[in-house]
């Protein structure tokens, strides 16, 4: 089979794509022929050494992916032929990749391999960060960072599902068409954006901020809370990681939440499948339908790698090894 392989971390153009043995799964997984799978951040991360998890190279890029179980443990609930979506961490951009069973979920009918491959890191992180971490409620208004990539657009539909107002923050005209298009509510561009809340909210403030970007934002973005508001930390794609005061925390009942969903899970993998199944009826209502910016051959991974570096992707972008 062939496989995007991180040989040297210099970067995604340093990604090749060679010809190797298919995995052998081992007790416990499940061997999956791969239709799509799912380009994220820590990808990009990964083929700089600047990932918290840090592989031996050489290794198979790619952390999500959809495709047809092709072998399966018993009492996994999965057998050949099942549509799927799984997370692996690594492995996901080749022809075939295995996957440990809890990590692997029944994909329904109705969703495409491309868009199934967008759900596992991006879907369930935020069905996680929304409901657990920050206990959303229904008539409560969120702000989305990075609003136009694969985590802001996940929690527009997710947290308009749920009956939030959503107010995405973008840094060009081009992405407020887009997240509007997706389902956002209102749209702010990124410079003044506490002031351009603090209008469209008449002063109150919202009741949380869901943050993938840090960076020089994070203190208007505690501004821009509420009282009784929330902060949800997802990540730092803008590279600086942001300070607290916590004197702003205490003055206003204001709280900043991280949001580890690989931790969470790692605890307790049972927690996968949980997720999945909170997740599940937001797919079968049609309400989440993952953007897809582009679609790459696997002989092109490393330029979809590469579309991330500059934070310029509207939606997601897929590897399709079948092309």
């Amino acid at each position: 089979m062939y496989a995007a392989t991180v040989t040297r971390t210099d970067g995604p153009a340093a990604l090749e794509v060679l010809e190797q043995p298919a995995p052998t799964p081992g007790e416990g997984q499940v061997l999956i022929d791969v239709k799509a799978a799912g380009v994220n951040f820590p990808d990009l991360l990964l083929t700089k050494n600047m990932y918290q998890y840090k592989p031996e190279p050489p290794f198979v890029l790619g952390g999500e992916l959809a495709g047809v179980v092709r072998e399966a443990p018993a009492g996994s609930g999965l057998s050949p032929g099942d549509r799927v979506a799984a997370s692996t961490t690594t492995g996901a951009f080749a022809e075939q990749a295995v996957a440990d069973a809890p990590t692997v979920f029944p994909l329904p009918d109705s969703i495409g391999f491309a868009e199934g491959a967008c759900l596992p890191m991006n879907y369930l992180t935020m069905t996680f960060a929304l409901l657990k971490r920050g206990q959303l409620q229904k008539g409560e208004t969120v702000l989305v960072h990075g609003a136009a990539g694969g985590i802001g657009t996940a929690t527009i539909q997710l947290a308009a599902s749920m009956g939030a107002r959503v107010i995405s923050v973008v840094s060009t005209e081009d992405k407020a068409r887009f997240v509007s298009s997706v389902g956002s509510h209102e749209v702010v561009l990124a410079d003044g954006f506490k002031d351009s809340v603090a209008e469209l909210t008449e002063g109150k403030g919202v009741d949380m901020v869901v943050d993938p970007v840090g960076g020089d934002r994070f203190t208007d973005s505690l501004r821009s809370l509420a009282p009784l508001g929330r902060l949800l930390v997802i990540g730092f794609t803008a590279g600086d990681i942001p300070t607290v005061k916590v004197n702003r925390l205490l003055l206003n009942n204001i709280d900043v939440r991280g949001v580890a969903w690989g931790a969470y899970v790692m605890a307790d993998r049972s927690r996968l499948r949980t997720e999945w199944d909170v997740l599940t009826p937001y797919l079968d209502s049609g309400v989440v339908d993952p953007p897809i910016a582009a679609t790459y051959p696997l002989s092109r991974a490393g330029e979809a790698v590469a579309q991330l570096e500059d934070r310029a992707v509207l939606g997601k972008v897929v590897v399709d090894p079948t092309a």
